[in-house]
């Protein structure tokens, strides 16, 4: 960081600093401004807001009506979302408490079933057949064949996906590549987006979580769900204490 100053207006200093906290408050998008254009541009950015701030205080907007209900209405939602940041803050998940809902559910604490996928997308049938033909009579390799023939992204890695679940790809392919053998290609398969040569590389069957992978996920169900639940008493409590009426 640095307090080296980078330009003023009016006599107020606009400092390197300055541009790294909007940076900062850009979150991951602000990665595409961190460069010395992107930084320029924030700056120029910051430099227009001091202009129209000083515009602003010298016409007294502040005293406009019309400013001082946007003013009230942006205090009242901050002030909601002070006061319900302050009813959930408070509430914290102990590890016995996660312990215990992971041996009372250790039944459903299992992973889905993996598959680690290849494929070759053509747009025709008698293509994606040829293809096949061509492979079985090892003319070509499929990997040689998807870098080839594929209009899928994944042809510059020889067809492969990589490893993925159920519910992640369309149902066709789905169906067909969880049906197949580890080392089988399926026979062409057609989906909205053309035929597949679907090889099945691995298959990992379903099996047991241990509570050490499942301990984050279920902390953050778990506190996820007791501040809801402290949300909704508070909110309870409010409703007795002052009267609500629907029209």
């Amino acid at each position: 960081m640095s307090g080296k100053i980078l330009a003023s207006v009016n006599g107020k200093p606009i400092t390197e600093d300055a541009v790294s906290s909007f940076l900062a408050g850009m979150g991951q998008r602000g990665q595409a401004y961190n460069n010395a254009k992107g930084r320029e541009a924030i700056l120029d950015q910051l430099i227009n807001r001091e202009l129209l701030l000083l515009d602003a205080m010298r016409n007294l907007l502040e005293r406009e009506p019309a400013f001082k209900e946007e003013l009230q209405r942006v205090k009242e939602d901050m002030l909601v979302e002070y006061a319900a940041n302050k009813v959930i803050s408070s509430v914290r998940i102990k590890d016995d408490d996660v312990k215990a809902y992971y041996e009372q559910h250790k039944d459903q604490m299992v992973s889905g079933d993996l598959v680690d996928a290849s494929h070759i997308l053509v747009g025709s049938k008698e293509q994606a057949e040829q293809i096949l033909s061509d492979i079985r009579a090892q003319k070509i390799t499929f990997e040689d064949a998807a870098r080839q023939y594929s209009t899928c992204p994944s042809a510059k890695a020889g067809g492969s996906l990589g490893e993925f679940g159920r519910g992640q790809m369309v149902p066709a392919f789905e169906e067909a590549c969880f049906a197949l053998q580890e080392g089988e290609i399926s026979e062409p398969v057609q989906t909205e987006f053309g035929y597949h040569l679907i090889r099945l590389n691995r298959k990992q069957e379903s099996q047991p979580v241990s509570f050490g992978d499942a301990r984050e996920q279920l902390t953050k169900q778990l506190l996820a769900e007791k501040q809801q639940a402290a949300y909704q008493s508070k909110l309870n409590q409010l409703r007795i204490l002052y009267p609500v009426d629907k029209y």
